[in-house]
């Protein structure tokens, strides 16, 4: 008889889980929702980007331009108050002939300044100064005056002359410099092209004051680097620097000896009446 074999024993290996087939993630509501905000925000976040505004450009430069070109003008304006020199100026004028113009700021602080034919109608000519005994205005000899020259005190040295007295060449070399290095001045300052003739930097000058009479006359000034006025450009005219200045005096001094009398006004006299001559004439 054959014997039968039997199967060789086995070791019992502790229960496994039976492998499930794979089955997809459920698609719950949530993630339903989730799906769908992602697939939606990139083109929500396009609309909002395109909804808003632009970016506003970048700060504008011209007022740091023009804060810069007042503080260029305030700093040559305050070297020439302490620029003290002898220089000759042309003043043009459209339909007159150019007339020269003497400067003089002495190094005590007096100046004076010559100017042809500022008084009766352009006659005669003056001489403005200022001392530390007055502000003077010295009639000087031209042929429609041919007395030798005197002066007249009309005020104390840092006074302002009568609009009737006032032939208004002196202040671009005097009191406007007290305006142009005034930070509270009521003034626009921006950088201008020179003047015929004119060297320097030169700044285009306007006033922002509402009132008719503006703290200085409006125009062009120019200025060396060293202080030194070179041009100025104003409704009475053009003011150039003629040539290389001259050393400063000590002090200036007055066109001639001082009298009583009245000043020059810068009109013309009036006319005589003829028939007031004839008048006079009859016996």
């Amino acid at each position: 008889m054959h014997a039968h074999h039997r199967p060789a024993h086995r070791p019992r290996t502790p229960d496994r889980p039976a492998l499930r087939p794979h089955q997809p993630h459920r698609r719950t509501p949530e993630r339903l929702a989730l799906g769908a905000l992602a697939l939606a925000l990139p083109a929500l976040l396009a609309a909002c980007t395109a909804d808003q505004p632009a970016a506003p450009p970048p700060d504008d430069p011209a007022p740091v331009a023009v804060d810069a070109a007042r503080d260029e003008l305030a700093g040559l304006a305050a070297a020439a108050q302490d620029r003290h020199l002898t220089a000759r100026y042309t003043l043009r004028r459209d339909g007159e002939a150019d007339r020269v113009i003497m400067v003089t700021s002495a190094n005590d602080g007096s100046w004076r300044v010559d100017v042809p034919g500022a008084a009766l109608g352009g006659t005669v000519d003056i001489s403005l100064a200022a001392t530390s005994a007055g502000l003077f205005q010295c009639a000087l000899p031209s042929p429609a005056r041919p007395e030798p020259a005197s002066c007249v005190r009309v005020g104390d040295p840092d006074d302002v002359l009568p609009r009737r007295l006032d032939p208004g060449v002196q202040h671009p070399f005097t009191d406007w410099l007290d305006v142009l290095t005034d930070s509270r001045a009521p003034l626009s300052v921006s950088p201008a092209t020179p003047p015929p003739g004119a060297t320097g930097s030169c700044y285009s000058v306007e006033s922002t004051s509402a009132s008719l009479n503006a703290p200085l006359g409006v125009g062009i000034y120019c200025f060396e680097q060293d202080g030194t006025p070179s041009a100025v450009r104003i409704d009475l005219g053009t003011i150039t620097l003629a040539g290389p200045p001259a050393p400063a005096p000590a002090s200036v001094a007055l066109a001639g000896p001082v009298v009583d009398g009245e000043p020059l006004g810068t009109a013309a006299p009036p006319s005589p009446d003829p028939s007031a001559s004839a008048s006079a004439g009859t016996p």
